[in-house]
């Protein structure tokens, strides 16, 4: 796993962030290194997609970079008939995903697409998961967003929504954010590193309250949307269709 040091030397000119191919390379790294719980999330969306993974149903893995999410859910889903449905807007991304893909499942079991999640008609889905991926959509945006998969869910189908969280009291704010910069150091980052790519995040990455999550699930249709996983400013989703 190549290390994340994108950010280490000065830059001149911040660019907005991007899932570059330099991005893609270290990008394992870079996400362990970054958001507190990650490598738990990822194992345990294998969990809850072995319980509401349906027969002949598809598993929608959007905003997918290298298809961790969907490795773990393969690895744990046994109901037969399942299919797999990759998406990212990356070509980086999504190139090595597929190389993954191929790899480790089964001909057949896994597509892979590059294309805005935007653009993809969902159908017959029993598990979506949106894995740090709605927080990069224009707010404006988001709730159509939702709303496109909970038409698309089964009854008793699932969105694993996985998001980095703003704090509507100031104080708590605070202190979450300090303690996901000392997250970020004791896993090696520097104060260089730290800053420049909180520079290129803050145009891209706009998170919401989990209040403002919940009532936006709502709105779409979901009946019952339940916090279920937090590591600091980072928390998991599971909102059920009826």
């Amino acid at each position: 796993m190549a290390r994340d040091s994108i950010y280490a030397q000065p830059q001149e000119q911040l660019g907005d962030f991007a899932f570059s191919e330099a991005v893609a390379d270290v990008f394992p790294d870079m996400i362990q290194r970054s958001v507190p719980g990650y490598e738990t999330v990822i194992n345990l969306l294998g969990v809850i997609a072995r319980r509401f993974a349906q027969p002949d149903s598809r598993i929608y893995d959007l905003g997918c970079s290298l298809g961790a999410a969907t490795l773990a859910m393969a690895s744990q889903v046994r109901v037969p008939g399942v299919r797999f449905v990759c998406v990212d807007n990356s070509a980086a991304m999504t190139s090595r995903c597929a190389q993954i893909m191929r790899r480790r499942l089964p001909d057949g079991h896994c597509e892979v697409a590059c294309s805005d999640i935007q653009d993809v008609k969902l159908e017959n889905a029993s598990v979506v998961v949106l894995n740090f991926t709605l927080q990069f959509l224009k707010p404006a945006d988001r709730l159509v967003m939702l709303q496109r998969i909970y038409d698309g869910l089964r009854p008793g189908g699932v969105l694993l929504l996985s998001e980095k969280l703003r704090f509507a009291d100031p104080a708590e704010q605070e202190l979450m954010t300090e303690l996901h910069l000392e997250f970020k150091r004791a896993n090696g980052y520097s104060e260089l590193e730290i800053s420049q790519k909180r520079s290129a995040l803050e145009n891209v990455l706009l998170p919401d309250t989990f209040g403002e999550h919940a009532e936006r699930l709502q709105a779409a249709g979901f009946a019952q949307v339940v916090n279920w996983f937090q590591g600091f400013n980072f928390a998991s989703l599971l909102a059920l269709k009826a």
